[in-house]
């Protein structure tokens, strides 16, 4: 093994130093809303601050001579995979410090769903839920959308997955080695853009019928693709206006974020000429038209409502955000397995979003298709193309490979939760919606359903379904391997 390729764990150990940094500085922020509300005598969030902040400060300390090594092709996906465990252990404290959970599974568990942008929550009362915690629990999401962007663009040599790789090359007008110098300036302004969403959704929201703090916490986790809410019943208790704000930057939010970078500051044709971004619409489209027509004719919707709910809906499925208007638990179940499917698809690459994603899906239909005319004439060279460039088949097997196992998973997942008493509906609902990083899934964990009453075993197996999806599957499959560790 090359002196490059071993693992130094000192290394790993002063990144996760400096994320627990970072938190701290996050939990601290929120400090204010805790004394404004709580009194100078809360300590749930000023101990928990003061915990991960030390514990970062200590394993930075450390590790001080750590300085100038490059970060290896293992230990960037070693990284990856860790930085969301580390994180959610320590951003559990305030919950559980504050006693808003029974214990540390239902603690870790929220604060993944939030960092990972699942929004899948086993709080059953959110409006009993203290201010300065439903604040800190936005930010997880705020934070881990954030954070996908970033590793996005500044950790793409160490993955190697066809959707990743995709982000990053000419099918998307951008050309990988014009980028890769100038990475951290790329991330600083992909930040910038990140935070301009923010703080315009802000405003607009408050300009309708929410106050400062709900303008805020909807903000970060609708930009985030995340989806909690200060409220129980999430948007359905706010006006026309702000669902409409809301739907439109749940949809700017799945699209690709550098595509909307390059967009605003060098080629305003880039986002609308390319073919996944088309596909994107027009499955938000089609599908809300589709559903419209179906709660109109069935439920004798009006015609505004159906069409607020449908577009709502579909939006907020196809961008695994979660949030919902209306109770869909009670439309014709044969709608179900139409937000099932968007659950799969997911939406753009390199956007907050979480499943399958549009691009992967392009590939895959493109090339089977391919392979019947393939069978017909076996002679004839018939690539893959996208934006009217060919895909290299190493990128076409991956992505093969993906669709495959992310399928396989889903079965495997739903079966396991079925084997511990948990009904159908609900055991394909949860698997689907923590996969995917959507949280609101169909049967119990539908909406105005929590995960709180499945047995916690049944939480950690869709904490690792969490993990699985926001992390690209195969960067967490690698980090399993025993070759990867040889």
């Amino acid at each position: 093994m090359s002196a490059s390729s071993k693992i130094s764990f000192p290394v790993l150990i002063r990144i996760q130093g400096y994320l627990l940094l970072i938190e701290g500085l996050f939990m601290l922020t929120v400090i204010p809303v805790t004394y404004f509300h709580h009194g100078i005598n809360a300590f749930s969030m000023p101990f928990a601050a003061l915990i991960t902040t030390l514990t970062g400060f200590s394993l930075c300390f450390s590790t001080r001579k750590v300085r100038g090594q490059r970060v290896n092709h293992r230990e960037g996906v070693i990284s990856i995979s860790l930085s969301w465990v580390m994180l959610s252990v320590f951003g559990g404290l305030p919950f559980l410090l504050g006693k808003n959970v029974p214990n540390f599974t239902d603690a870790f568990f929220e604060a993944l769903s939030g960092f990972t942008t699942t929004g899948a929550s086993i709080l059953t009362n959110i409006e009993s839920v203290p201010k300065d915690i439903l604040l800190w629990r936005s930010m997880t999401q705020w934070i881990g959308g954030l954070a996908i962007i970033v590793f996005a663009v500044v950790l793409i040599p160490f993955l190697s997955v066809g959707g990743m790789q995709l982000f990053m090359t000419e099918m998307n007008g951008i050309n990988y080695d014009k980028l890769h110098p100038r990475t951290m300036h790329t991330a600083k302004r992909l930040w910038g853009l990140y935070l301009f969403f923010t703080l315009l959704e802000t405003v607009l929201l408050r300009a309708g019928d929410m106050d400062w703090f709900d303008a805020v916490c909807h903000s970060m986790t609708t930009i985030s693709s995340g989806g909690f809410s200060t409220r129980t019943s999430s948007l359905a208790g706010y006006s026309n206006y702000s669902q409409i704000v809301v739907t439109f930057f749940m949809a700017l939010s799945g699209c690709n974020f550098t595509l909307l970078l390059i967009t605003l500051v060098r080629n305003p044709k880039a986002l609308f000429s390319n073919e996944e971004f088309k596909h994107f619409v027009g499955i938000i489209l089609g599908v809300s038209v589709l559903l419209s027509v179906t709660l109109m004719a069935w439920l004798k919707m009006g015609f505004g409502q159906a069409l607020r709910s449908s577009f709502f809906t579909v939006v907020s499925m196809l961008t695994t955000t979660g949030f919902f208007v209306s109770d869909y638990m009670l439309w014709p179940a044969g709608l179900w397995s139409i937000l099932l499917f968007l659950m799969f698809i997911g939406a753009c690459s390199g956007s907050t979003a979480g499943g399958i994603k549009i691009i992967r899906h392009l590939i895959f239909t493109k090339n089977s298709v391919l392979e019947l005319k393939r069978a017909i004439h076996p002679n004839a060279v018939l690539p893959v193309k996208i934006n009217r460039k060919s895909v290299s088949q190493s990128v076409v097997f991956k992505t093969m490979t993906f669709v495959f196992v992310y399928f396989l998973l889903f079965v495997g997942g739903a079966t396991l939760l079925l084997t511990l008493g948990v009904d159908f509906n609900t055991s394909v609902g949860a698997t689907l919606a923590t996969l995917s990083n959507l949280g609101t899934g169909v049967g119990s964990v539908g909406p105005y359903g929590t995960y709180a009453f499945l047995p916690q075993v049944a939480k950690w197996i869709l904490a690792l379904f969490m993990l699985l999806g926001r992390v690209e599957l195969f960067t967490l499959i690698t980090v399993f391997s025993r070759n990867f560790w040889k």
